[in-house]
């Protein structure tokens, strides 16, 4: 056992594995958004998809690129969705999603038994991923072409569904930690209820 496992609680190690596999269902959904929308990894000047996803998630950058202009989390995210904007929507929207859920996490990947998380802003960062799934599949340009190709049916009625399901389960895994951490600290987290047609994205600290 690594010395570091004896200031570490069950919790926290339940709670590192819930991170692990939200930012492997990040990864994935990158990798699955830049297969289908080539051309926002060439906006970015780059060669290949393999240097875009490592750019994302192999360079050391704290979710602030350079071409963001140093912001992160919901800020870049909203970028994704602007008709107006110019550069890798793709980048826009993962950097976002990691930044805003690194915020969530108290900028953390390991927790000791001293650490807390805030239940309700993981829970925030929850429902603010529903409203990205829904402005991904939604949000279109002045011509009405999606502004991110993902979810689609087939010519024989096949639906690929699996952008929404990778969302789903970080979704699924940032409601379990609020609840988690909400039992552990005796807190009360607010649900808060908003038509995803006109929702905003809550806050997150």
């Amino acid at each position: 056992m690594h010395p570091k496992q004896i200031v570490k609680s069950d919790i926290d190690r339940v709670l590192e594995a819930h991170h692990r596999e939200v930012f492997a269902s990040l990864e994935r959904l990158a990798d699955k958004l830049y297969r289908r929308n080539p051309r926002e990894w060439r906006r970015a000047g780059l060669d290949s998809r393999e240097a875009a996803m490592a750019r994302l998630f192999a360079a050391q950058h704290d979710w602030r690129l350079k071409e963001f202009d140093g912001r992160r989390g919901i800020e870049v995210m909203r970028m994704a969705f602007a008709a107006d904007f110019g550069g890798d929507r793709v980048a826009a929207l993962i950097a976002g999603m990691g930044g805003m859920i690194q915020t969530a996490w108290g900028d953390r990947s390991e927790l000791f038994i001293m650490d807390e998380l805030d239940p309700q802003s993981l829970s925030n960062c929850a429902r603010n991923l529903e409203i990205a799934a829904w402005k991904l599949a939604q949000s279109r340009d002045e011509a009405g072409n999606l502004l991110l190709l993902s979810n689609e049916i087939g010519a024989d009625g096949t639906r690929n569904l699996s952008f929404e399901r990778e969302i789903g389960k970080m979704i699924g895994w940032l409601d379990m930690s609020s609840t988690i951490v909400a039992d552990k600290n005796r807190r009360v987290v607010t649900r808060i209820l908003q038509s995803l047609a006109t929702a905003v994205f809550l806050p997150v600290r």
